[in-house]
């Protein structure tokens, strides 16, 4: 990586230019904001049929937001949720492990938080913490992690047998917008609180993050539970196209397949053969 100071209020002409083409994002220009709030408007309307339905039906859903540091998850997530009554659709966003959890089945603290009967669940970060930020930043064993790549297949499987629906999103960006989404947070005053101390250690640990992703996707990558790899470089398109898909997949009533639209197969993708390296 070239030489890069995040508190330097310049950012570099390097991270500006390559930033939204990185990881060879297939657009040059970010969704218009008129066509995005358009299509947004569309398919928050969608969600709220969701949720009428899931509590007619007491269908249970659960969504799990994964990508690096900066990726746009939790903008994502309050897309998702914002015209949705927070009373049946949850957000989990789980702090780090008190002593007494650590001394727990791994999943347990998660599985405390799955959803009951007409309730979505939105995890911002999950039980995969195990898959990436743990190995890198030495959470967790070589033993754990391997175990847990072997193990949550199973878990899901439970889960999903249980009759959950269930979705897994990895929000996928390139090295110099993360980069770039880290410098706009240091220097905003209302985004300074996003960055952490953890991010700020993982500027130099992209590589070992490739490693663990391409890792988790391969190993967790299942017909019953898949990875659906959202390119984030555009927040706008990954939003709405993440959405699209939930409600493509949910058979739920008074669907509106014309609200909904076309998913844009550069954006989405399925598993470890549509992220870049």
């Amino acid at each position: 990586m070239r030489a890069f100071d995040i508190d330097d209020p310049k950012l570099p002409d390097w991270v500006e230019d390559e930033a939204f083409s990185s990881e060879n994002y297939p657009y040059k220009k970010k969704l218009d904001r008129d066509d995005y709030e358009e299509q947004i408007e569309a398919l928050q309307i969608e969600l709220v049929k969701v949720q009428s339905w899931l509590q007619a039906s007491g269908e249970r859903v659960i969504a799990v937001f994964e990508g690096r540091d900066a990726a746009g998850k939790g903008g994502s997530i309050g897309a998702t949720r914002a015209y949705m009554n927070p009373r049946t659709a949850r957000i989990v966003a789980l702090p780090k492990p008190t002593d007494k959890e650590r001394g727990q089945w791994y999943y347990q603290r998660y599985v405390d938080h799955f959803p009951t009967s007409g309730e979505m669940v939105l995890f911002d970060r999950s039980w995969y913490n195990r898959a990436g930020v743990e190995p890198v930043m030495g959470f967790c064993t070589e033993d754990q992690h391997e175990l847990f790549l072997k193990e949550t297949p199973y878990f899901e499987h439970m889960a999903v047998r249980e009759g959950i629906h269930l979705f897994k999103f990895w929000l996928n960006i390139g090295r110099e917008m993360q980069l770039k989404r880290f410098h706009d947070r240091r220097h905003n005053p209302r985004k300074v609180w996003k960055l952490s101390p953890m991010d700020l250690a993982s500027l130099n640990k992209w590589g070992d993050y490739t490693q663990k992703r391409n890792m988790m996707l391969e190993h967790t990558h299942s017909d019953h539970a898949p990875w659906t790899v959202i390119r984030a470089n555009d927040k706008r398109r990954a939003r709405i196209n993440l959405i699209r898909h939930m409600l493509t997949t949910l058979d739920y009533d008074g669907k509106d397949t014309d609200a909904i639209g076309v998913i844009d197969k550069k954006i989405l993708g399925f598993g470890p053969g549509f992220v870049g390296d």
